[in-house]
């Protein structure tokens, strides 16, 4: 305010980077006004035109989140109201009425809309009008109570007003209500009960593969607010505006509206996430006398009467869907017991015999995303297409494999697409893939695949921008990997393509169905890289077959108890760093400890080579043994490669292939071959696979050699002097 008392300006914006506040000056008197507006007026708008524009002139937003997440904190840090899902649903409330509002008379002015210096109380009224329209619209089925108010003071809805009056939210990306849930739910609550909103590049990647007909029934048994179910329905409305059996149709609008309330189904146990599905599908098209509460897992004849209505057939067996498309609550902690999974047969545990899975009749507690792929195959109907959203390691983990094969089982995998590990963050770290099966018909002999390696936000839910390598910068464009796999699937064969691909499925390796391990594309850059540097490739597998390097596994981890009590370092995987064993005191270990778990297992030898195959976030990490380091216990997290022929055709030692695994085509190489277990990213035997970047030119082999030789013997030069400080003057322990 001083700053602007000291300028001609008129407008300021302040911000702490989640609260807002705006401010006038008025230019005749000087005042300075907080409380005036709430939004500067955009380009060749005026003061005067704030809050006239009319409802067919309102822009469409691209992202909701950060907007959402504003309102939040400024409602928390200034309403009386002190939990989120509390003011979620006074959030949900609201939205609702600017969509019913969007929805009539385009051309007028919006009622859901402040002017500069308006009355806060009118526009309360206004509001509480706009409610009344939609509580009306909804109260007969439940959604809202007859008596529920809008119960948000007038200053407050007065900020939410005037942060969403000059969008469109009927215009922009439809699961608005989902983000706005999602912001405002208690996040604890919402981990716990595995309630992870599909991002919407994923809801219509999926749509579009599967690419739902009119008159084909829809279910979605996880439904949450709805995602699925309005783009499939918008999808299906787009076919009907184009296809000749509707265009120019007179009724065609009530054609639409049939559609949505007769093919459209939807479940899930959350009443609150019935009721906005229900409203948000009344608004934009009527379905939402199909979609219920109830627990899709609960046995058929345990659905209360109106789900068993919509569900089951009189003979007790599940009614079946042309298409079923959901995202299953795998996020949940709380698995299902096995008095309540031993009606499935994914309940119980599975035995490997004469290379078959075999159920057992013992239950178990089983986690209710497995049981959801079941229950989802039960509700769809032969040929029919089932998109489904699933942890990674179903895709590949041994553990999982009689998942797989259930899946697999008489039915058809159309396509799989490999999801950031992002997508779901930050509220669930599950990485994921998408998969679009076909129940009751043979395995085509192409499997459609595809990787996005990013999906437009990181970890925190943050934004992140593509970088330009040349320039070394950020670019404008969101870095989002789903856009471009929609424009490559109209022709996935194509060799054009970077994110597309097909996969024989007669090649299939080891039931191993991640798509990015068959991403050839990525290596087939890389090597073309090194090309330009006068670089081969050379696979480890190779080295070892030719009998010049050799692999040992890890020793194993001793008894926890132990650790700090000894003089033998234990060396785990965060411990490779910096090409160098970091050994802690704090997980030293007895001699007899040592010898007994490493039993006869290998012994270290000076310059071999330590790489973590499994952790967090260190793989593809290399250290090289010391001479002082060969009576060090390796957790089996590492594997060590020891080189027994150095005359060899590529000039490999130990110094060099050193040098080669911390490449950084080597290292790039490692996002096809690492899989997800659970939460584990390994890369099992896959290492095998990894090229080396192995140089054409043998004088640069020798100098690499030479200086990283070199390096090591100054390094253990005083490594040596320290340890001679240490017997000589006392034990140090950093």
């Amino acid at each position: 305010m001083s700053y602007m008392t000291a300028s001609s300006c008129l407008w300021g914006v302040w911000t702490n980077g989640n609260e807002i506040e705006y401010l006038y000056k008025n230019p005749e008197t000087g005042e300075i006004k907080r409380e005036y507006i709430f939004q500067i007026p955009k380009k060749g708008e005026t003061i005067e035109t704030i809050g006239h524009i009319s409802k067919n002139k309102l822009k469409p937003v691209k992202n909701l989140k950060p907007i959402f997440k504003r309102i939040l904190t400024t409602l928390y840090s200034n309403t009386n109201i002190s939990r989120k899902e509390k003011l979620g649903s006074e959030m949900i409330r609201l939205i609702f009425c600017k969509i019913m509002d969007e929805k009539f008379n385009p051309n007028a002015i919006p009622e859901f809309r402040i002017l500069p210096e308006e009355n806060p109380e009118a526009v309360k009224k206004r509001i509480d009008g706009l409610f009344k329209e939609v509580r009306e619209e909804l109260s007969d089925d439940g959604v809202f109570d007859v008596s529920e108010k809008i119960t948000l003071d007038a200053k407050s809805i007065c900020y939410v007003v005037g942060e969403l009056q000059s969008f469109s939210l009927l215009k922009s990306e439809k699961d608005v209500i989902g983000e706005a849930f999602e912001t405002f739910a208690e996040s604890k609550l919402v981990g716990d009960k595995g309630e992870f909103f599909t991002p919407r590049e994923v809801v219509k990647t999926a749509i579009k593969i599967i690419n739902p007909q009119p008159k084909e029934t829809i279910l979605d048994p996880a439904c949450g607010s709805g995602g699925f179910l309005i783009y499939s329905l918008e999808h299906i409305w787009r076919i009907m505006d184009e296809d000749k059996r509707y265009k120019g149709a007179s009724n065609l609008d009530s054609l639409k509206r049939e559609v949505a309330e007769k093919y459209f189904y939807g479940i899930d146990k959350e009443i609150d996430l019935v009721k906005i599905a229900k409203a948000y599908m009344s608004i934009i098209g009527d379905g939402r006398s199909k979609i219920v509460q109830e627990n899709t897992l609960h046995t058929f004849e345990d659905y209360q009467p109106k789900p068993k209505e919509l569900f089951v057939k009189e003979d007790g067996k599940p009614k079946q869907f042309d298409c079923v498309i959901t995202n299953l609550p795998f996020g949940t902690k709380i698995p299902v017991l096995k008095d309540d999974s031993k009606y499935y047969d994914l309940g119980h545990i599975w035995k490997m015999e004469d290379s078959k899975w075999i159920k057992t009749d013992k239950a178990k507690d089983t986690e209710p995303q497995v049981l959801f792929i079941e229950r989802c195959l039960q509700f769809l109907k032969d040929g029919g297409k089932l998109g489904i959203i699933l942890p990674e390691t179903y895709f590949h983990s041994p553990s999982t494999k009689y998942v797989l094969d259930y899946m697999k089982k008489k039915n058809n995998f159309i396509a799989i697409v490999d999801l950031p590990h992002n997508t779901f963050r930050p509220y669930c770290n599950a990485k994921t893939c998408l998969i679009i099966l076909q129940k009751g018909k043979p395995q085509q002999s192409k499997i459609i695949m595809a990787v996005a390696e990013q999906m437009g936000h990181d970890h925190r839910g943050k934004s992140i921008y593509r970088y330009d390598e040349s320039t070394h910068k950020f670019t404008g464009e969101l870095w989002d990997d789903m856009e471009t796999i929609r424009k490559e699937l109209d022709t996935p064969n194509s060799s054009k393509n970077n994110n597309v691909f097909m996969v024989n499925s007669n090649e299939i390796v080891n039931n191993l169905y991640v798509p990015r391990y068959y991403w050839k594309k990525k290596i087939e850059n890389l090597q073309k890289e090194a090309e330009e540097q006068n670089i081969k490739f050379i696979q480890i597998k190779e080295l070892i077959d030719k009998g010049i390097i050799k692999m040992f596994r890890g020793h194993g981890a001793p008894p926890s108890e132990f650790k700090g009590r000894g003089d033998v370092p234990y060396i785990r995987a965060d411990d490779i760093v910096g090409w160098e064993m970091y050994k802690s005191e704090n997980t030293m270990i007895p001699m007899e400890v040592y010898k007994k778990v490493k039993g006869k297992k290998f012994d270290l030898k000076a310059k071999d080579i330590v790489f973590v195959k499994e952790g967090s976030y260190r793989i593809g990490s290399v250290a090289l043994v010391s001479p002082f380091d060969t009576e060090v216990l390796l957790n089996h997290h590492s594997i060590v490669f020891r080189v027994i022929k150095e005359d060899n055709e590529y000039g490999i030692d130990a110094y060099y292939l050193l040098y080669l695994f911390s490449h950084r085509l080597t290292q790039r190489q490692l996002y096809n071959k690492i899989m997800i277990d659970t939460t584990l990213p390994n890369i099992g035997d896959r290492w095998q696979e990894l090229y080396l970047p192995v140089s054409k030119d043998k004088r640069t082999i020798n100098e690499i050699k030479v200086k990283v030789k070199d390096f090591f013997e100054k390094k253990w030069a005083s490594a040596k002097d320290f340890n001679d400080l240490k017997e000589k003057f006392g034990e140090l322990t950093t």
